[in-house]
């Protein structure tokens, strides 16, 4: 089976109407599917937005009627109650008529400090979110739901509209404990890195996702992609812990654009997207959404994609 090709809404580089509008033309260029990212901040400055996911997810839910939606990731956690993402994730399953998937992850310090709740070490934030998915599983079910737990509270608590068919629940897996907590209360495995190792003992839907930067001109791209997006170099254990863009200048400021150009495919060859894929391929992902860097440069990218990156993908 080919590997599906999706689409991501990066909201750290678009504005709410922008993203709304290129997730329209991807559905028309022919991803399979979509993703949207969940922040209260960018990653750098230079990026400059942040507007609500579940705002634009709804009007993406009617501004499109094929294309599945998808939240890559939410965190349950902190920013969020579980019992609110629950049913959050519900009514989003019946507007978009049961196109939506619930992402979910531990969280970035990025995001989830704005509601001054600290920031614990790794091993505390996945067991606040092993609770959290048994909270909006219990929610699912359309129960009334009370939960008092090591980090959540939950007092007569019914999800009044529920879709026909539950949205599967995927879950971010970056080490060998969250892969396991994924194994166990996971439909599907969400990670940015193609690592078989970390996924072997995992047989459902595994979800990647990869930065791209296409244009016509290569050192442009490599530019575009070094400006903005060479934060992502630094690896989940950094990315997870800095507070604010600040931080991730800072941490950043020593990438070159060559250093990027070296995991990022850059231009308009598309031999060199293809290959940037495969390895996610040869790990047994089912799926890989791509990160177009640059908000302003998405309707050339999906014409370009639908013309001749998505065909060479698809032979993958």
């Amino acid at each position: 089976m080919p590997v599906r090709i999706g689409y991501t809404m990066m909201t750290e580089q678009a504005g709410p109407r922008e993203l709304v509008s290129h997730v329209a033309g991807a559905e028309e260029a022919g991803f399979d599917f979509s993703v949207i990212s969940d922040h209260s901040f960018p990653w750098l400055e230079s990026q400059g937005h942040a507007p609500y996911a579940w705002s634009v997810l709804g009007a993406a839910a009617q501004a499109t009627s094929r294309i599945p939606l998808m939240t890559y990731v939410t965190c349950p956690t902190f920013r969020y109650h579980p019992a609110v993402v629950a049913q959050k994730a519900a009514t989003m399953q019946i507007l978009s008529q049961g196109r939506f998937r619930l992402g979910l992850g531990s969280g970035e310090n990025l995001n989830e400090h704005v509601v001054g709740a600290g920031w614990p070490a790794a091993h505390v934030r996945l067991e606040m979110l092993e609770e959290a998915v048994g909270v909006i599983r219990r929610m699912f079910t359309g129960v009334c739901v009370s939960h008092h737990g090591a980090h959540y509270d939950v007092e007569n608590a019914k999800l009044w509209d529920l879709p026909d068919e539950l949205p599967p629940i995927g879950i971010a897996a970056s080490g060998p404990r969250s892969c396991e907590l994924a194994g166990r209360q996971g439909d599907l495995v969400i990670a940015t890195e193609p690592n078989p190792e970390l996924l072997r003992t995992f047989d459902a839907h595994r979800v990647g996702q990869l930065p791209v930067s296409y244009g016509t001109d290569r050192d442009a791209a490599v530019a575009r992609a070094h400006k903005q997006f060479r934060w992502a170099l630094g690896g989940w254990k950094v990315n997870a812990e800095l507070p604010g863009p600040a931080g991730f200048e800072q941490a950043s400021q020593h990438t070159r654009p060559g250093d990027v150009a070296e995991s990022i495919p850059c231009g308009d060859d598309v031999d060199a997207f293809v290959e940037a894929v495969r390895p996610y391929a040869e790990a047994g992902f089912t799926e890989v959404a791509l990160v177009q860097i640059g908000g302003d440069r998405q309707e050339p990218f999906l014409e370009w994609a639908e013309a001749k990156l998505l065909p060479a993908l698809r032979k993958l």
